[in-house]
């Protein structure tokens, strides 16, 4: 086997790794969207805030059958390397996942870096490879659907109106596209209550929220080629962002929205804040993005509050995520 780098430039890889992506997608979790080639492309270009992965091809006579990616960040958590890696679902239990996991650990080591997060469906391939390979499970994570022709939207209006009665000390503001200047700081400080999410047992640092790297998230956002949608909550009598909800939709794929974080400052919650927040992002879709059909969710499983706030507005689970994490310094 020959695992060789590659990045957004290398088409002919890039089209092969779409394919092996969706052929896998089809065995471990139909119910996913297929990945796209320009998608996958602006990913590894651009990363989610700005920080690209590194991307790793792996073939045999020539042939993809494998695909490693590296995710860092410098920002924060400059010990951790999240990976991910793919085999074809018809060339496993053949050793090429083993090879391909070794490979990680040992590129992740020469990066610097000496804790590796992996993640899996809940299947039978996933808990099998972990139970061989002693990944220890540090946490897991369920994938939601919100199939928009499904939610009742005099709910959801009754729904705002009484979040809003609960949370009438604040008021909403609707953000398309990039942050306004005179709000980067307060947006930058509002987005690490995320840090407040549950993480389990998983080994990982709060993450750190600077100006520039909302900048660069929101960049990131636009050059993958979706447009975003912010709903901020802000307190009327002292002015501060209690908290803020974030849907991209596709350009390439119109019908299709991706739901970003949703977080409240600790000092504002027990307002409903979560559920008026994510009850105007619908109302504002409905009028912005007519077309759209779906938005997909992700909340780590023990995060209760907004799994509550999710089930209200109608998102149905599709799959669960496994989590793993090793130390690999030795």
């Amino acid at each position: 086997m020959e695992i060789l780098e590659f990045t957004a430039d290398d088409s002919d890889t890039i089209e092969a790794v779409v394919e092996l992506l969706n052929a896998a997608a089809k065995v471990d979790s139909p119910f996913s969207h297929p990945m796209t080639v320009s998608g996958y492309a602006g990913m590894i270009r651009f990363g989610w805030d700005g920080e690209p992965p590194r991307t790793f091809a792996a073939r045999e006579s020539g042939a993809l059958v494998g695909l490693v990616e590296i995710h860092t960040s410098e920002w924060d958590n400059t010990n951790l390397a999240w990976v991910g890696f793919v085999v074809h679902p018809d060339l496993r239990r053949l050793g090429r996942g083993s090879r391909l996991l070794e490979f990680a650990k040992e590129e992740t080591l020469a990066m610097g870096r000496t804790s590796v997060g992996f993640d899996g469906w809940d299947i039978d391939a996933t808990n099998g490879f972990a139970k061989t390979h002693g990944l220890p499970r540090k946490g897991s994570a369920i994938n939601r659907r919100q199939i928009l022709a499904l939610v009742e939207r005099q709910a959801v209006e009754t729904m705002y109106d009484e979040a809003a009665t609960a949370a009438s000390s604040y008021e909403l503001l609707r953000i398309a596209g990039h942050t306004p200047e005179d709000m980067l700081d307060a947006v930058a400080e509002m987005t690490a209550a995320i840090n407040d999410a549950p993480t389990d047992d998983l080994d990982i640092e709060d993450e750190v929220f600077p100006k520039e790297r909302i900048i660069g998230y929101e960049g990131a956002v636009e050059a993958r080629g979706h447009r975003m949608y912010r709903v901020v909550a802000r307190h009327r009598e002292s002015g501060e962002l209690a908290g803020h909800t974030v849907v991209a939709v596709e350009l390439e794929r119109p019908t299709i929205g991706h739901q970003h974080d949703t977080s409240v400052a600790r000092a504002h919650r027990g307002h409903r804040l979560g559920l008026l927040l994510k009850a105007d992002m619908l109302r504002w879709l409905g009028e912005s993005e007519p077309q759209l059909e779906t938005i997909e969710t992700w909340n780590a499983e023990s995060n209760d509050h907004m799994i509550e706030v999710n089930e209200k507005l109608g998102y149905q689970v599709l799959g669960r995520e496994l989590q793993f994490q090793i130390n690999v310094s030795g």
